[in-house]
């Protein structure tokens, strides 16, 4: 499998109304979701083929797919919702292909055991298949990320305090409905989740959506909704990092926590998710090196 099989993929017509809404509802064209999935492909992995199977130092998971989906292996600590058995379900149900070896499997647990076994056996069949099934998969997984913030709104309001409950709606919807919106919102929460875990807290203050929607409090939609989102996102994740086991060592996870949070209000980003696809082959060839460009531009401050 090669890059050029990203880009020429197909993807599937998606429309989200969310469920919890009565006469708000949100529409994500086909054309809306593709991009939606590459940005986070950028986000999480470099739009990098290798970077569908991941498993990052110091995390007692592997990190798999577009979204990086959590996968644990067989008796790790959970304290991380581990999404990659859903997401995997998700595919099948969808038309997904899995290797065979997978389909097989009496467990369905991550089969290596530690990072080090992971990265010696990165090149094994095994692990080869895996990121063909992923790549070939890319149009299922963006479906499902945005089929997860489908379901958030309703699991921040069970969560939430029923005095905050208005609030929280009218901030999700605020955000929602400015442009560039649908995206900052499925990428948050594919990125560091819906914040209604228990277990997804340090010192019992989450980090999640629901975490920057109780802390908003403007009424503008467009860029000051998506500015003071970006603002609350980086101000819960610098908390995360301050209450955080120092033997974690997250702090070196800010530099990278900020730049994709600029991509949240970036008028490059906001540029190229609101563009209309030039010629096929134009569009398909060149924008990994356009979405890269972008962000080295916000990486070196220049945007």
């Amino acid at each position: 499998m090669n890059q050029k099989l990203i880009l020429t993929t197909t993807i599937l017509l998606f429309v989200l109304f969310l469920s919890s809404c009565n006469t708000k509802c949100i529409s994500v064209s086909d054309r809306e979701l593709e991009k939606i999935g590459r940005l986070i492909f950028i986000n999480e992995g470099a739009g990098k083929v290798d970077n569908l199977t991941t498993w990052n130092d110091g995390e007692e998971f592997a990190s798999l797919g577009i979204g990086h989906f959590i996968w644990y292996p067989q008796g790790k600590e959970y304290r991380f919702y581990e999404i990659f058995p859903a997401v995997y379900e998700f595919i099948k149900s969808n038309g997904g292909q899995p290797p065979l070896w997978m389909e097989e499997m009496s467990e369905f647990d991550l089969p290596w055991d530690s990072r080090e076994q992971f990265y010696n056996e990165f090149q094994s069949p095994n692990m080869i298949s895996l990121r063909e099934f992923l790549l070939e998969t890319i149009p299922q997984q963006s479906l499902f990320m945005a089929g997860r913030l489908e379901k958030s709104l309703p699991k921040i309001l069970e969560a939430a305090p029923p005095e905050l409950h208005e609030h929280i709606r009218e901030q999700f919807y605020r955000v929602a409905n400015s442009p560039m919106g649908m995206y900052v919102l499925i990428d948050y929460v594919n990125f560091k989740g819906e914040g209604t875990l228990e277990s997804e807290r340090y010192n019992g203050q989450g980090w999640g959506l629901l975490q920057i929607l109780e802390g908003m409090n403007g009424t503008e939609k467009g860029m000051p909704a998506l500015q003071e989102f970006a603002d609350g996102a980086e101000r819960v994740l610098l908390r995360r990092v301050r209450n955080s086991p120092s033997e974690r060592g997250e702090k070196r996870w800010i530099p990278g926590w900020k730049n994709r949070i600029k991509t949240y209000t970036s008028q490059d980003i906001a540029s190229y998710y609101d563009s209309t696809p030039g010629t096929k082959e134009t569009d398909q060839s060149s924008i990994t090196e356009i979405v890269s460009d972008i962000y080295r531009n916000l990486v070196c401050g220049t945007s």
